[in-house]
């Protein structure tokens, strides 16, 4: 955190980032009692975290099964490096993908997608879609499926992220 966010002190900035993360619907009144602080100090702080990309939105997360999505897909691959930034568009335009990124991992994966589909056949025709437009790019891939209507050890959820010390 730097030199920007002068209306609160750092920790109390964090502690505010923390508070929104768990429930970004409470209002800066609330906020600030939480906080100790006034509520237009809450309120500026807030619009500077957005300004500055500190906060990049605000989303609720939903039962996807209630959406119809039974997979959430972790998809690995090896794509050539020159040939990633090609890719980057139609990763973004793609609704199915939630989120990719580069990174390193087991087997020289340098690549994660995470996508969500509503069944099997939904999935599969994702990944005929990928295999045959980035076949001249990708060196390996793999997948690793959940059942959205499984055993959830854990929800997705960013709410404890305060706690991680």
């Amino acid at each position: 955190m730097n030199q920007e966010f002068v209306a609160m002190p750092k920790e109390k900035m964090i502690k505010l980032l923390y508070e929104l993360v768990k429930n970004s619907k409470r209002s800066d009144r609330d906020l600030a009692k939480i906080l100790k602080v006034s509520q237009p100090t809450i309120t500026r702080t807030r619009k500077k975290l957005e300004k500055t990309g500190y906060i990049r939105g605000y989303t609720a997360l939903p039962d996807l099964t209630k959406l119809g999505y039974e997979i959430a897909a972790f998809t690995f691959m090896n794509i050539a490096q020159s040939d990633m930034k090609a890719k980057i568009k139609e990763i973004k335009e793609n609704p199915k993908i939630l989120f990719a990124s580069t990174g390193r991992g087991l087997h020289g994966f340098n690549c994660a997608i995470v996508s969500l589909h509503t069944d099997f056949t939904d999935f599969d025709q994702f990944m005929s879609d990928i295999r045959s437009r980035w076949a001249a790019n990708i060196t390996d891939i793999d997948n690793f499926l959940v059942p959205l209507r499984g055993m959830t050890l854990k929800n997705f959820s960013f709410k404890q992220i305060g706690e991680i010390k």
